[in-house]
This record gives structure tokens, C-alpha cells and sequence, in this order.
């Protein structure tokens, strides 16, 4: 079976008529109702007599074009697809020529990394992991930032605690201009992250009739400003770009006005602030969370009020070992799948392959949270993957096993990047995690809880023993 759209709430209805030309920027916290919004506003904008026209959806994730498809039926105006599906079409269309991506950057930027140790074998700044330079080209890139830019520093990189030093930029700024070398010697254009600039320069001088009349951003704060801009250059005159987001979720980001992301908003953003999904103590546990320091970015957050629903505290569970925890999560999990729709989401996909015997051979359905999900249902059952691949959707119940000191911040996220920009990424992937909880959450760990959640003795959980 598939999905209902749901009937929006409140000022939500209000949100598909907004001003059908120019630019609109939605903003509200977990649990608002963004995707509901989101879809009702682009089924307006692809029927509505007289101001309808081709309409694209368009959001980062293929499980949540998924999601999304489910929604009830697509009119034929309404196309519904990910970012680099639109902006791979749009390159092969207007280049006339076939659109190859390279994928495993991190092979030739490691080469690229080598080629700087080898020449400056003092120096602190190549000797830190590869993950560090993967991150820092793809917010490079992200940002449309030339050499001058970022050699000088111009754009302040929210999320970065300490800046690099000028002369450690230029060598970072030269291993990308390695990286790409090495990517045309190897025949290709393109690689995820450079599409979206390589769009937007080709849009900039495009004749021709847009092919979409109206733009909607699900999920915008997992899209590079890049990717923004060159969706407010796909849409003619008269036509109009919705973005919703929550800066909540986003892993870093950068402090930049919506001007800067070709987006006009005269009158700021629309927020919204209601809850409507999570249960009264999980939406205050998620709100003491967005107060802990490592939310220090000067991002556009919107602070939630809590909502009417109530429900169970969080409960936490110490276990003896990881390898119980997994097995804590899957009985619990099965338990509960049987007549709702359980999550057991971890930070990697480290633990799935242990996990997935646990949960088979049973009469609970289970699948697995990934890119291709092929359909979605909101039949019971249980569900498992990372934080990340649960981004957009929600559950009646979350297990969160693996919260632990020494797992949540990744020990590879603080080498590649540092303590406090590591509490910094994994608190908004944590945060993601939890508020994707209806009515119950349950939280596992061994020895020590990880301290991007509030003190294990806080009268915002229940203890119960393993």
C-alpha cells in the first residue's frame, strides 16, 4: 500500500498559495511539516488555471523521490526528482553530449594529497587525513568560490572552528586544481560536486525557454549554495522557486544571505515552528539538544514550540557490549514492528551486515534505508539504515543503538576535522537521528553516553536496565 498525502495543518495550507512569481524561502524546525508543504505547494503550481505550468520537486536523496512519489499521484505537469538527475539532464540537453560523473573522487584526490606530501614533507597541514581534503573541496566547490576567494579567506565557513592559515589554503587550492587534472587525464567533466557550477554557467547563458515554470526545494539545507543558484537561474520570468529547509539539519554551512544565493526574499523567510510529528518529550529532548553549544552557528534555526501530543520519555539502556546493543535494538525492533513502523538508525553502515540476521526470518517485514529504495509503504514493519538515509522521513518508533562516548563524534571525524567542528557535524546528524521519532525513542550505549546528548541523568529520559 502505498501513501496518503496528508491534509495540511493550520498555516500550512496557507504555504501553497504563496506568491506564485519570484522567490519564497520556508523554514520550520523538525516535525513542521516541511515535505507536506512541499508537495502540496507544487501540486498548486503544477494545476493552479493561469499560473500553472511544468513544475519540478526536487530534493537530494533518491530514497525521498521515493517518498515523495508515494505521495498520491503525480499530475502530469509535476516531475519529481533528485538534484543531480535535474542537473545531469539539463548538462546532457544543452551540451548535446553524453554526461559521464567520476565517482570515486577520493581515489584521485588521495593521489593529488600524495603528490603534496611528497613535495612539502614538513609541512602539518598534508598530514592530516583524507577526509579532511574530500570535505573541504566539496564545500570549495559547494560554494562557487574562485582562488582568490578562498586563498584570502572572504567567505567565512561556518562550522570550521579554527580557519586555515593563508599558506595552508594555497596548498589546498592547488590539490584541487591537481584533483581536477587528474580527472580530465581520466576522460571526465564532471564529478558530483562540480555539476551544479557547471549547470549554473551554462543557464547564465541559455536562450532558450526554461523547461520548468516553477522550482520546489524539499529539504534545502542539504543542497550546496551552488545548487541553489543555478535552480533560481532554471526558472523564467514569471515563474517562481519555493525553498523549504531547516538549518537544524544541516551538517555545516556557511553564513550567507539569501541575495548571495540568487534568491530574492524582500520580506524574509516564512517559519514555522509548530511540531506537529514528534510527541512532547521527544520534541523537548530535540530542543535541549539544538541548545547545546555545538548549535553555535549563526545559522537561520527556528526554535520549536512544543506540541500538544504526549507520549513516553525517551529511554535510555545501558548495555554491556555493542554487540548486545545490536541485539537490544533488533528485539526491541521486532517487538514493536508488528503493528507500527520502526527505525534502528546508526551513524554508519558499519554494523548492517551484523544487524541484518537479527531481523530476518520473521514475520515483521524489514528493509533496508537506502539511495534505491524502490518503493515505500506506510504498512508496519521495520526499518534500518544510517542518519543520514532517514533524512525527510519519519517512524512511530526509533532505536538508536551505538550512542556511545567513543563512537558519536566519529573518532574519523575528530581527526579529519577537530573536536569542536566534529561535535559540531555529528550533533546535527544526531539531531536528525532523534527527531525522526513519532512517539517513542530508545537510546543505546555502552560505558559512557556520548556527550552531544544531554547528561544520561536528566530527568528528560527513563533508565532501564539491560
Amino acid at each position: 500500500m502505498g501513501l496518503s498525502l496528508p491534509e495540511p495543518k493550520g498555516h500550512q495550507r496557507d504555504v501553497a498559495f504563496l506568491n506564485e512569481h519570484g522567490h519564497c524561502v520556508v523554514l520550520g524546525t523538525a516535525g513542521s511539516g516541511k515535505t507536506t508543504m512541499a508537495v502540496h505547494r507544487a501540486h498548486y503550481l503544477a494545476t493552479a488555471p493561469g499560473i500553472g505550468g511544468r513544475t519540478l520537486l526536487v530534493t537530494f536523496n533518491k530514497a525521498l523521490v521515493t517518498y515523495l512519489k508515494g505521495m498520491g499521484t503525480a499530475p502530469p505537469n509535476l516531475q519529481i526528482e533528485t538534484y543531480h538527475t535535474f542537473a545531469r539532464g539539463y548538462l546532457a540537453h544543452r551540451t548535446n553530449a553524453s554526461v559521464r560523473i567520476y565517482k570515486p573522487k577520493e581515489k584521485l584526490v588521495e593521489q593529488a594529497l600524495e603528490e603534496a606530501r611528497g613535495r612539502l614533507p614538513d609541512r602539518a597541514l598534508v598530514k592530516r587525513p583524507l577526509e579532511f581534503f574530500v570535505d573541504e573541496l566539496h564545500w570549495l566547490v559547494g560554494h562557487g568560490i574562485d582562488r582568490q576567494t578562498y586563498v584570502e579567506g572572504r567567505t567565512r565557513r561556518v562550522g570550521r572552528g579554527k580557519p586555515l592559515q593563508q599558506f595552508d589554503r594555497e596548498v589546498v587550492f592547488a590539490i584541487y586544481q591537481r584533483y581536477e587534472q587528474l580527472r580530465a587525464q581520466a576522460g571526465y567533466e564532471y564529478d558530483f560536486d562540480n555539476m551544479a557550477s557547471s549547470a549554473l554557467t551554462l543557464l547564465k547563458d541559455d536562450p532558450t525557454a526554461r523547461h520548468y515554470r516553477h522550482v520546489v526545494v524539499d529539504e534545502g539545507q542539504d543542497f550546496t549554495p551552488e545548487m541553489i543558484r543555478s535552480l533560481a537561474a532554471a526558472i523564467p520570468g514569471n515563474g517562481s522557486l519555493t525553498f523549504f529547509g531547516d538549518y537544524a539539519q544541516q551538517i555545516y554551512g556557511s553564513r550567507m544571505s539569501w541575495s548571495s544565493l540568487g534568491l530574492h526574499v524582500p520580506r524574509g523567510p516564512v517559519q514555522f515552528a509548530h511540531n506537529y510529528r514528534n510527541s512532547r518529550q521527544i520534541a523537548q529532548l530535540a530542543q535541549v539538544i539544538s541548545e547545546m553549544p555545538y548549535f553555535k552557528d549563526e545559522v537561520d534555526l527556528v526554535q520549536p514550540t512544543r506540541p500538544a501530543a504526549d507520549g513516553p520519555k525517551p529511554t535510555i539502556l545501558e548495555s554491556p557490549s555493542k554487540e548486545r546493543q545490536l541485539a537490544e535494538a533488533a528485539r526491541t525492533a521486532l517487538a514493536l514492528g508488528a503493528d507500527r513502523q520502526v527505525a534502528i538508525l546508526m551513524r554508519t553502515r558499519e554494523h548492517e551486515a551484523e544487524l541484518k540476521p537479527l531481523l530476518t526470518g520473521g514475520r515483521v517485514p524489514v528493509e533496508r534505508l537506502h539511495r534505491d529504495l524502490p518503493r515505500w509503504t506506510d504498512q508496519p514493519g521495520v526499518f534500518y539504515g544510517t542518519y543520514s538515509a532517514a533524512k525527510g522521513f519519519e517512524f512511530d518508533s526509533v532505536i538508536l543503538p551505538f550512542c556511545d562516548a567513543d563512537a558519536l563524534p566519529k573518532p574519523s571525524e575528530v581527526e579529519a576535522h577537530g573536536p569542536d567542528d566534529a561535535k559540531a557535524r555529528e550533533g546535527r546528524q544526531l539531531y536528525v537521528a532523534v527527531t525522526r521519532a513519532r512517539t517513542e525513542l530508545v537510546i543505546l550505549y555502552s560505558g559512557k553516553l556520548t556527550d552531544l546528548l544531554p547528561n544520561e541523568m536528566s530527568d528528560l529520559y527513563v533508565r532501564v536496565g539491560s
